[in-house]
């Protein structure tokens, strides 16, 4: 459960520095997170009285800085799914701790990138942003440079980093992002340090091999205060052979039902009406528990939880969608009509290949299984074109399941090599140029079967929850059905946020225009 900031500015408030850190956690975390704002509090002042503060923000900047009583700047870039947001989450919310002003741009004093190596493009991107934050710290000396993520957890992509991008100052995996206070402790330390000497500051580098260790009750910076995730479980036992996941992210391990119940009942008491329960499989929740535990059951708990309006859930594995799921979600007034459900391959003998454990037929089962008990249920799917040794007929198979299930839409990619995975060293890997119109051939498909779902609520007043602002009309507020079908309809900010009457007026092909009731 994470606490409130007033509660954790008392608790850093009375942690006596001169003690030295304790060996438990969460509390070294907190002592830390004192530490680290003090050592920032100290070079604030520094820099205020030497002039260089108002240089590095200019006079009403630094004026709004003292008035708000933050010593620094901060920014979390961050890469991938919805496990590398929740973390960001938590960065954000440390960082603020340490009195840094959390910015969106990379112009701050902290950079950290929150990495994904899920496929090479992901890698690319960090290059790319790490080529600026150079340009940065060159013009910016005192600039803390640091990664974090899946990226990190690959010892090839760390030596790279070493040797290319020596101005880097931290490096940290995902099995110790919850010691992200004591690591910038430590870089502001080396930092005074290498000031003091005039030596050249060193890297710190920090990537554990694996953990089995779950840290709760630490801050945490939500982006919408009416909605957040909850991670349930950390890791994967799947190894599907094209994944890099259970190498990066580790085995399964999942958190106690009570903790995640106490972090539901604080979220509803501060107002969320929506929570997203996280995993990378969550059908696999609870079996490295004490005392086991289903998903299902955890769902039911959590859906007696006063105040909470929708659950969500990501990402299922079709393998482990146990009819207690199906069936509990078809009993239940608040788990969202949508479901996650990954197909990657309609052909039998790739998903083999894939190491999937299940047929294009028990998939084709399940899909009807869930549409005949919850009626009217959006599926959505990621599919993978070009795995090697795909043939015409494999990839056939992929568009039939597409046809007969009926997606309302779907995340297609193209298969991304990924070193250390089994895939990666396949013989028949398939032409560039055969999968690009494999892959165009897919994507319109999914497209007309999304369009032609779309439309099915026209002319029905459905529960929307308010979301935003639109960006394209500022008299329009954006939300979302709980299939989770986007709307647009007349409104103001004063909604945002709530969950409201909407008659759905018109489909657009892959969101509603409508009006509140």
């Amino acid at each position: 459960m994470e606490l409130n900031k007033e509660t954790i500015k008392k608790i850093l408030d009375d942690i006596d520095l001169s003690a030295g850190p304790p060996e438990e956690e969460p509390a070294r975390q907190y002592y830390f997170m004192a530490s680290a704002r003090r050592r920032l509090r100290e070079q604030f002042a520094e820099d205020i009285a030497s002039g260089e503060a108002l240089k590095r923000y200019g006079a009403e900047e630094l004026a709004a800085m003292e008035a708000e009583g933050v010593c620094g700047t901060a920014a979390v870039i961050t890469f991938g799914c919805q496990m590398n947001a929740k973390d960001a989450e938590k960065f954000r919310g440390i960082l603020e701790c340490i009195e840094y002003k959390m910015r969106e741009s990379e112009d701050a004093d902290l950079i950290l990138y929150n990495t994904c190596t899920v496929r090479e493009n992901a890698n690319l991107k960090v290059y790319g942003h790490l080529g600026q934050a150079g340009g940065w710290k060159k013009r910016h000396p005192k600039t803390i440079v640091g990664l974090c993520g899946c990226m990190m957890q690959e010892p090839d992509e760390v030596e790279r980093i070493k040797k290319s991008y020596p101005f880097v100052d931290l490096i940290f995996g995902t099995h110790n992002v919850f010691k992200l206070a004591e690591l910038v402790d430590g870089c502001l330390a080396r930092r005074r340090e290498a000031v003091s000497t005039g030596r050249k500051q060193k890297m710190l580098v920090d990537v554990w091999e694996g953990t089995d260790q779950i840290v709760e009750d630490l801050p945490a910076d939500r982006k919408y205060p009416f909605k957040s995730g909850v991670n349930i479980m950390f890791g994967c036992n799947n190894f599907c052979s094209y994944c890099i996941v259970p190498y990066v992210r580790g085995r399964e391990r999942s958190r106690r039902p009570e903790e995640i119940l106490a972090e539901v009942r604080r979220l509803a008491d501060e107002g969320v009406a929506e929570v997203m329960l996280l995993g990378q499989n969550v059908n696999s929740y609870g079996k490295t528990l004490e005392q086991p535990m289903t998903f299902a059951k955890l769902l039911k708990e959590v859906e007696q939880v006063e105040g909470i309006r929708r659950i969500r859930f990501m990402t299922s594995h079709p393998k482990d969608l146990s009819d207690e799921l199906i069936q509990v979600m078809a009993e239940s007034e608040k788990i969202c009509r949508h479901l996650h459900l990954p197909l990657q391959s309609g052909s039998s003998r790739i998903l083999k290949a894939m190491n999937r454990r299940y047929t294009k037929e028990q998939f084709l089962a399940l899909a009807e299984k869930i549409k005949k008990a919850v009626p009217g249920i959006s599926l959505t799917t990621d599919i993978i074109v070009g795995f090697p040794g795909e043939t015409e007929e494999d990839f056939l198979d992929t568009m039939d399941v597409v046809d007969r299930v009926g997606f309302d839409s779907a995340f297609t990619f193209i298969y991304s090599k990924r070193t250390g995975t089994p895939a990666a060293a396949m013989e028949d890997q398939v032409p560039e140029d055969v999968v690009k119109e494999r892959f165009d051939r897919l994507l319109a498909l999914v497209q007309k079967r999304a369009a032609d779902l779309c439309g099915r609520d026209v002319g029905t007043v459905q529960d929307v929850l308010v979301e935003e602002v639109s960006d394209h009309d500022p008299g329009y507020v954006t939300g979302r059905l709980s299939n989770n079908t986007v709307v647009h309809f007349p409104g103001g900010p004063e909604l945002v946020g709530k969950i409201v009457d909407v008659y759905l007026e018109e489909s657009r092909g892959f969101y509603y225009m409508g009006r509140q009731k």
